[in-house]
């Protein structure tokens, strides 16, 4: 990649993500431009999604200009243009980026055929599903729990099967376990969405969305679609606290993926372990408080963050050692059973039938 493409990616990265700006650094030189370069690509798109005030057949049409701009100067330059042109994207770090659109696909031509292939099908998977669940979301949650679980899949599964195959053109030994990492990968990017999810649940229905499914809560007496004050119910904190079963059952899986990398590299295993650590942290915090009703009562705190950090940089290169501090991270948290979670399992879109089936 060029110095100036590279020299925009470490501009634009902080801008949009602190914690990607924290992660993305540990990771062997060879692989921080591409997966900057796809994190931004995969952050453009969910600009258009998070625009809740554009209709669904206005975001479909802004998402294949993006994915036409993967191989067409001119289409990169018509989506910024036209997204801009809205007037929805009001946050200016988010202008900043979709403005930068064009520049950040000249950097992504930039790179090796084989990792360009790798964020294009991920960047396909993405779009493509995400103008399915514009039809699909609603203010009071998904139909079900196989929607969420096909909303996970196409928002982060796909990201992580991603980055098991750029893993994979770095390391001989995840190339030749890339089947099983790939099979938990998609495991890995349904706990990190999940936990998202639930930590975002209140500022997600300030603007009109909701993610949870909402077979989930009438199980336990709750119809979200006429209560009010959630938060109030019993049910629902009940269907909470399932939920984050469901999440950690999942980054436990991504544990397990984490240890298959080998620990010479130490900056994969960082990338991933600070990751799952942030996010068994708050499923903690959330599990300690069910009943929360705004993303404050449920971050972590700064002090936790530094303490995440350090205890999973001193142990990624000592498997024992990884193992504990991956088992003290999930005490007190809900532990299911795979039989307890049902069509919640993570799967890829191999055997996917299409969004929201099953």
């Amino acid at each position: 990649m060029k110095p100036e493409s590279l020299a925009l990616q470490d501009r634009l990265l902080p801008g949009v993500s602190r914690t990607f700006a924290l992660t993305i650094p540990q990771l062997p030189e060879s692989l921080r431009p591409v997966i900057t370069n796809a994190y931004l690509l995969c952050r453009i798109a969910d600009t258009v999604e998070d625009s809740t005030e554009m209709a669904p057949q206005d975001k479909d049409i802004h998402y294949q200009r993006l994915l036409a701009g993967l191989d067409d100067g001119d289409a990169a330059q018509a989506f910024a243009t036209t997204l801009l042109e809205t007037g929805l994207i009001n946050d200016p770090l988010e202008r900043e980026l979709v403005a930068e659109t064009p520049s950040v696909l000249r950097a992504f031509g930039e790179l090796p055929l084989e990792q360009q292939a790798a964020l294009r099908d991920c960047l396909h998977t993405m779009c493509q599903g995400m103008a399915v669940f514009e039809h699909l979301k609603s203010p009071y949650g998904l139909e079900s729990s196989t929607c969420l679980r096909d909303y996970c899949y196409i928002v982060a599964g796909c990201v992580g099967e991603m980055l098991t195959r750029l893993f994979a053109g770095k390391s001989p030994q995840i190339r030749a376990q890339q089947e099983d990492m790939l099979r938990l990968s998609v495991a890995f990017g349904q706990g990190l969405q999940m936990t998202n999810i639930l930590k975002d649940v209140w500022d997600d229905q300030q603007r009109g969305i909701c993610w949870l499914p909402r077979d989930v809560f009438a199980a336990r007496g709750i119809d979200l679609t006429q209560s009010k004050n959630w938060q109030d119910h019993s049910g629902y904190r009940e269907g909470i606290r399932y939920l984050v079963g469901v999440a950690h059952h999942h980054l436990q899986l991504a544990q397990d993926y984490t240890l298959l990398i080998p620990a010479s590299e130490a900056g994969m295993r960082r990338f991933c372990s600070w990751s799952i650590g942030m996010a068994l942290s708050t499923l903690r915090n959330i599990a300690a408080h069910p009943g929360y009703s705004s993303r404050q009562e449920v971050k972590i705190s700064r002090r936790r963050l530094r303490l995440i950090i350090a205890v999973n940089s001193l142990s990624v290169r000592n498997d024992t050692l990884l193992r504990g501090v991956f088992h003290w991270s999930r005490h007190r948290l809900p532990d299911l059973q795979a039989a307890d979670i049902g069509p919640l399992h993570a799967i890829s879109r191999h055997s996917m039938e299409s969004p929201a089936q099953g």
